[in-house]
């Protein structure tokens, strides 16, 4: 299916500038309060900026938790946005109890919307987020007003697909590599020594939460065939030097994604909304104003 592409060029220049909770605390001076939501077997730790506007989730990579999100927050909370940010058990300060089975991501976004009273909302999931959100589309589409998947190779499942991950990320070499090296593009590290340093900081207070017995699960296996049932208005972002999912592997999602929208940033990498901020959030603010 056709998409529409828009390529973003951008100078190198340019980067070197509720109900359920149970506790809360003020994170830094101007930020909302983060507090956690009592689910079933855990508590998920989330940061809501309330008032009226219309929702917008976060969901994080697996190389951060909802700190990733500093430079998001108060762009969207600006705008007149609702913006919701929480750490998927595992990661950040959510909890899973003991004995309790992991479950699934999509069904805890959904048990923390519940508590929250969240109907319809804006989803942006950033690489293994993305895997959550393509999940949570399967599976709850009548929630969404949007769904925006950036970095992220989306859990697809289909034999060629996973093959060509394997070509892109060969086994035990990629893996070796520092998370920073992996997740944050060579343009970015080169220019900001200091940005590149905070994002390593916050990836490795994402990692202190207690491991879980097993990873969670998906309720769907996605594959392409069932994307291409999604009737959401979906934007896609992709980096030029994202080393897990380039241009090219966002187009292939694009073509079955019916009417997506996709945004190539050349010199980022696997961080786009980190590396790119300001390009990052007016592109996503124009998306979302339209829906």
């Amino acid at each position: 299916m056709l998409a529409r592409t828009v390529i973003a060029l951008v100078a190198f220049s340019s980067l070197l500038g509720a109900s359920g909770a149970v506790s809360g605390q003020q994170q830094a001076q101007g930020d909302p309060a983060g507090a956690f939501a009592a689910l079933p077997g855990r508590r998920l730790w989330y940061v809501d900026t309330g008032g009226a506007g219309t929702p917008v989730v976060l969901l994080h990579a697996a190389s951060g938790s909802s700190l990733m999100w500093e430079k998001q927050l108060p762009a969207l909370r600006a705008a007149g946005y609702r913006v919701i940010a929480y750490d998927r058990v595992g990661w950040g300060r959510s909890e899973l109890d003991e004995g309790a089975a992991p479950g699934t991501a999509a069904d805890d976004l959904q048990g923390l919307l519940g508590l929250l009273r969240v109907e319809r909302f804006h989803l942006v999931g950033t690489a293994a987020g993305g895997f959550v959100a393509f999940d949570y589309a399967l599976s709850f589409p009548e929630r969404l007003r949007s769904l925006t998947v950036t970095n992220s190779i989306g859990g697809v499942q289909d034999e060629e697909y996973v093959a060509l991950g394997r070509r892109l990320r060969p086994s035990p070499q990629f893996d070796a590599l520092p998370v920073e090296v992996r997740e944050v593009g060579p343009a970015y590290r080169a220019a900001d020594a200091a940005g590149t340093a905070r994002w390593v900081e916050l990836s490795r207070q994402s990692r202190l939460a207690r491991a879980l017995p097993s990873p969670q699960t998906f309720r769907n296996r996605v594959t392409f065939a069932r994307l291409e049932t999604i009737r959401v208005p979906a934007l896609l972002i992709s980096g030029g030097a994202d080393l897990y999912a380039p241009p090219p592997v966002m187009r292939l999602f694009a073509d079955h994604l019916r009417g997506a929208e996709t945004l190539a940033i050349p010199d980022a990498g696997h961080s786009a909304f980190w590396e790119q901020p300001e390009l990052f959030n007016r592109s996503l603010l124009a998306f979302l104003a339209r829906y």
